[in-house]
């Protein structure tokens, strides 16, 4: 009899052990720059909003934590944070990607109002600029001449002097930056392409339960339309009416 009672609490003591390893985390930490009406440092934006949809009801808090784009890339890669925010599929090595995007990057090519209005087929002819880390160069067509820059105070200045044609970025950074500008009708932004957005989970078990988690939510989601309210509260296009 005491064998048996104790074969039986064996059993549910590895049974507890299991489901606690099959359980998805309780928080994620996740690693963004600070985007402005996106991923502000703190805590509002579009992307946060989109995020905390899917991961609260399904009981997993954000853990935020605000750092340039290529740390956030390192954090994941160390192992130091779930997830990165904002990623290009497969842009970052030692990485893993979801099957799902959770939004995509409108991208846009700010210039002088007096140059000509580039596309895809043209920007191989001009002098291209972005901030580091961002690896355009892997996702738009035709680049051949490009610096990148450290930060985006300075942008301006450098395409009145003519040290680029064109400065790439996403729509909402360079509205911020044209913002700024004492005469904007100087500049003019044209859209080049729609780039999706991706989490990029650590390679590790929570990560990798997160991510099962992530897809699954996603999917949930989109097919029930839950997300659309967050990007018309944002006036954001909607990612997936094509899905």
């Amino acid at each position: 009899m005491a064998r048996r009672w104790l074969a039986i609490v064996v059993f549910t003591l590895l049974g507890a052990a299991a489901w606690a390893q099959d359980a998805p985390p309780s928080v994620i930490h996740l690693a963004s720059e600070d985007w402005e009406d996106y991923t502000a440092a703190d805590g509002h934006g579009l992307g946060w909003d989109v995020l905390r949809k899917v991961f609260e009801p399904a009981g997993v808090q954000l853990d935020i934590r605000t750092v340039p784009y290529t740390r956030s890339v390192g954090l994941v890669q160390l192992k130091e944070v779930d997830a990165l925010v904002g990623s290009y599929r497969d842009e970052a090595e030692k990485v893993l990607y979801p099957q799902w995007n959770f939004d995509s990057d409108h991208i846009y090519a700010l210039g002088l109002a007096s140059n000509p209005i580039p596309t895809l087929a043209t920007l191989g002819k001009y002098r291209l600029a972005w901030v580091r880390g961002y690896r355009y160069e892997n996702y738009l067509p035709n680049i051949k001449r490009y610096n990148q820059i450290e930060r985006r105070t300075g942008i301006l200045p450098m395409l009145r002097q003519g040290r680029a044609d064109y400065y790439i970025d996403a729509l909402t950074e360079v509205e911020a930056v044209v913002r700024d500008a004492a005469d904007p009708g100087q500049y003019r932004y044209s859209h080049l392409a729609e780039l999706p957005l991706f989490l990029g989970f650590a390679d590790t078990p929570q990560g990798r339960a997160l991510l099962a988690l992530y897809d699954q939510r996603m999917e949930l989601l989109v097919k029930s339309g839950e997300l659309k309210p967050i990007f018309e509260r944002w006036k954001q296009p909607y990612p997936f009416d094509a899905k």
